[in-house]
């Protein structure tokens, strides 16, 4: 018996039609057991996936995600053990990069088609944020602090990004979201306490990411030596420098050669805290919930089942 819960939303509203008109007729047509669950508002992913493996049984459980990366976000939230789920996941985000880097097709037949025949249940890690009350949230691709987050913030409560998303121009709300968060950017100082060794002191940071895998934000590749399975976090840290040589070197991400400019450096580590003067937004896979002054980052080694290509 698959378990497979939806995000209508997922896809610019069109998750709901890919369900009905792609994914369930061929499971019909398969005579794949399957039970469908919706979400309809925000938390209702995290509660389902709480629902479904709060029922007795014997066994992992096979978990589909039909939707982003936020919604696997989710589901990672409410699931107490991830050790006892086989996930399987139908990408209809808008960044998709927990798919790129797992090499799951785009079309939602062909990642179906994946999960129930073709690919092969892979272990993967995951990382945890601790904020400073103790909160946790888990993570499958990323978790960022500052000015990468901020710009999920924004973007997720843009009326303008629903309107470009229909026509397909989405990723142009993020691009004038990042121009504006960047020029809108204080000068903060930082500073990384990498496996609680000496602190690494940035004057003045604008983000840094922890990688698990290679991509975040839509293809952007920050950490090319990432492996998710190695128990290790690749930080891609931006800091101390110009705002100018900022909008240069970004877009040399894309084929992650960002690192050759000064002021972008790579660290490593299973644990890292970061520190910072004043709070800052905090994402994990895109999704953001509130700022903190300071977190803690812990990687999970092989924590997770998924199918992959």
């Amino acid at each position: 018996m698959y378990h497979i819960i939806i995000n209508p939303a997922s896809r610019s509203g069109k998750g709901l039609k890919i369900w009905k008109e792609q994914v369930e007729p061929a499971l019909r047509r398969g005579n794949v057991p399957y039970r469908p669950w919706f979400s309809e508002k925000a938390g209702d992913v995290s509660r389902i996936a709480g629902e479904i493996l709060s029922a007795p049984g014997d066994g992992p459980v096979s978990l589909i995600i039909l939707g982003g990366d936020g919604t696997v976000n989710e589901a990672l939230q409410g699931i107490p053990d991830p050790s006892g789920i086989i996930l399987g996941y139908i990408p209809t985000g808008s960044s998709n990069d927990l798919a790129r880097d797992l090499n799951i097709p785009t079309s939602p037949t062909a990642a179906l088609d994946l999960i129930l025949h073709s690919g092969t249940a892979c272990l993967m890690d995951l990382g945890t944020v601790t904020y400073e009350d103790g909160e946790k949230r888990r993570f499958a691709v990323s978790c960022g602090i500052g000015f990468d987050a901020a710009v999920c913030e924004e973007a997720l409560r843009s009326k303008a990004k629903k309107v470009l998303n229909k026509i397909g121009l989405g990723k142009l709300t993020y691009l004038s979201i990042a121009l504006k968060q960047l020029f809108a950017a204080k000068a903060i100082s930082g500073k990384l306490i990498l496996d609680d060794g000496t602190p690494v002191e940035i004057g003045s940071i604008l983000f840094t990411a922890c990688m698990l895998r290679r991509f975040e934000g839509g293809g952007f590749m920050f950490s090319p030596d990432a492996d998710a399975t190695d128990g290790i976090l690749n930080l891609c840290a931006v800091g101390d420098i110009s705002k100018a040589l900022i909008l240069y070197a970004l877009p040399t991400a894309f084929q992650g050669r960002h690192y050759r400019y000064q002021g972008i450096t790579p660290y490593q580590a299973r644990k890292v805290r970061i520190e910072v003067s004043s709070p800052l937004w905090v994402h994990t896979d895109g999704e953001v919930a509130r700022k903190s002054r300071s977190i803690t980052v812990t990687c999970e080694q092989n924590a997770l089942r998924i199918i992959r290509g």
